[in-house]
C-alpha cells in the first residue's frame, strides 16, 4: 500500500524525522492560505500523487508570491501529470502540498527496503541525493553504500553516523544524519513498511538534516496491524480493476499485454508471465486467485479481465495441490458459462484429481483448449490470441 508524501512525513514527524513546515491542500484557496500561515518568503507547491518524477513532469514548483502559490496551485491542481513512474496515461493531481523553502547546502539519499538476498532490513545512503537512484546505481554503484540491519539488534547510531560518513557528512552534521537514521529505520520497522525513501535528504547552512521528500509503501499483509495506516489508502489513486479484485480476495495487476492470465500461486503466476513473453506475447495481467480459489472467485477474475480490451485470450494455469483440479475445474466451467466468454480459453490442470477435472471440461460443452504442460499451454494461448 502506497501513501502521499505528506502522509509519509506525518507518520516520519512522530518519529523524530525533521521535515519541512508544510499544508495539505485539495483547492487554490487552501494552498493560498496554507502559504500565508507558513509565512517567510519562499514556498514550493508540490503534487501529491502516488509516483516520482513529480518534479520533471511540471509537479512541483517554487514560489516566491503568494501570487505565484495561486498560479501554480491552479496550474498544478486538476492536471494530468506524467512521470516515468505513471505511464504513458499519467495520473490526475487532486491534492497538494504547499510547504516552506528550505536553506539547502547538500542533498543527498537514503531510503530502507527489505533485501531478500540477506532476509534483512537494509539501509542504502548516496551523496547523490536529488537523482533517480535507478540511474545513480546505473552509471555510478560506487557511490551507493548500504548497510545491514540486523534485527535483533536494530540499527546503532554508531553505524548510522558511520553511513554519513561514508557519503561524505561531516563531524559536525554525522550526529544529526545518525539520528535521522535510526528514526527513519524505527518508522519504517514499527509500520511494517516495505520501501522508506527521502529523495533528497538534505543538509542546510545551519547544519540541519531534514527530509525534503518522504516516500513510503506498506505491507500490505501486515496492514490489518494498523488501521490508522489503512486508513491513509488514496483509493482516486489505485486502478478501479486492481481494487475491485481486492473485494473478492484477488491479487490483481493490470499489464499492457493481450493474454489475461489466471493463476494460483504468485511464483507460478511469474512462470506464467515468463512463458507466454518467450512465446512471444505479453501477459494482459498479474492475476492470482490464491490457494482455494471459489467459482464466485474465478467468475469475478474473468469479468476484470474482460474488461481489458486489449485481451485476445485467456490463460487459466492451475497447480491443484490444496485447491483439487475437480474443483478448479466446475469452478471454471461455470464461470465460463456465466461470463459468456467471447475470447478463446486455454486451460492448463496439473495435480490432485487432475484426471477428474479434465474429465469435467470436455465433457461440459464449452469450447475450451486444454493443455498439457505450461508449454504446450504458452504455444495454444499465444497462438488462439492471434487468430
Amino acid at each position: 500500500m502506497k501513501i502521499h508524501e505528506y502522509q509519509a512525513k506525518e507518520i516520519l514527524n512522530k518519529y523524530g524525522v525533521m521535515t519541512p513546515r508544510g499544508f495539505p491542500c485539495f483547492s487554490v484557496d487552501e494552498a493560498t492560505a496554507a502559504a500565508d500561515r507558513l509565512g517567510g518568503e519562499v514556498w514550493v507547491v508540490k503534487a501529491q500523487i502516488h509516483a516520482g518524477g513529480r518534479g520533471k513532469g511540471g509537479g512541483v514548483k517554487i514560489a516566491s508570491t503568494t501570487d505565484k502559490v495561486e498560479q501554480y496551485a491552479s496550474e498544478i491542481l486538476g492536471m494530468t501529470l506524467v512521470t516515468h513512474q505513471t505511464g504513458p496515461e499519467g495520473k490526475e493531481v487532486k491534492r497538494l502540498l504547499i510547504e516552506e523553502g528550505m536553506d539547502i547546502a547538500k542533498e543527498l539519499y537514503v531510503g530502507i527496503v527489505v533485501d531478500r538476498g540477506t532476509q534483512r532490513v537494509t539501509m542504502m545512503a548516496s551523496s547523490e541525493g536529488g537523482m533517480e537512484i535507478e540511474q545513480v546505481a546505473a552509471d555510478t554503484p560506487e557511490k551507493i553504500h548500504k548497510l545491514s540491519v540486523d534485527p535483533v539488534d536494530g540499527l546503532h547510531v554508531s553505524d548510522a553516523r558511520a553511513l554519513a560518513e561514508k557519503i561524505g557528512l561531516e563531524e559536525d552534521v554525522k550526529q544529526n544524519a545518525g539520528e535521522l537514521l535510526v528514526a527513519l529505520y524505527q518508522a519504517f520497522w514499527d509500520t511494517d513498511a516495505s520501501l522508506a525513501e527521502i529523495n533528497p535528504m538534505i543538509v542546510t547552512h545551519a547544519n540541519q538534516v531534514v527530509a525534503l521528500d518522504a516516500k513510503m509503501n506498506f505491507d500490505d499483509n501486515a496492514i490489518y496491524r494498523h488501521p490508522d495506516i489503512k486508513e491513509l489508502r488514496d483509493l482516486d489513486e489505485e486502478d478501479p480493476d486492481e481494487i475491485e479484485a481486492s473485494k473478492f480476495g484477488l491479487n490483481y495487476i493490470a499489464l499492457d499485454g493481450d493474454i489475461g492470465c489466471l493463476v494460483n500461486g504468485a511464483g507460478l503466476a511469474m512462470a506464467t508471465m515468463d512463458i507466454i513473453k518467450l512465446y512471444g506475447s505479453s501477459p494482459a495481467n498479474f492475476l492470482d486467485v490464491g490457494g482455494g480459489a471459489t467459482t464466485e472467485q474465478v467468475t469475478e477474475a474473468f469479468k476484470i479481465m474482460l474488461k481489458n480490451s486489449n485481451v485476445k485470450a485467456i490463460l487459466v494455469n492451475i497447480f491443484g495441490g490444496i485447491m483439487r483440479c475437480d474443483v478448479v475445474a466446475e469452478g471454471l466451467v461455470n464461470a465460463a458459462r456465466e461470463v459468456h466468454l467471447t475470447v478463446p480459453l486455454v486451460v492448463r490442470l496439473e495435480g490432485t484429481n487432475v484426471d477428474r477435472g479434465r474429465e469435467i471440461i470436455a465433457a461440459s460443452g464449452i469450447e475450451i483448449i486444454q493443455a498439457s504442460d505450461m508449454a504446450d499451454a504458452a504455444e495454444k494461448v499465444v497462438a488462439a490470441s492471434r487468430r
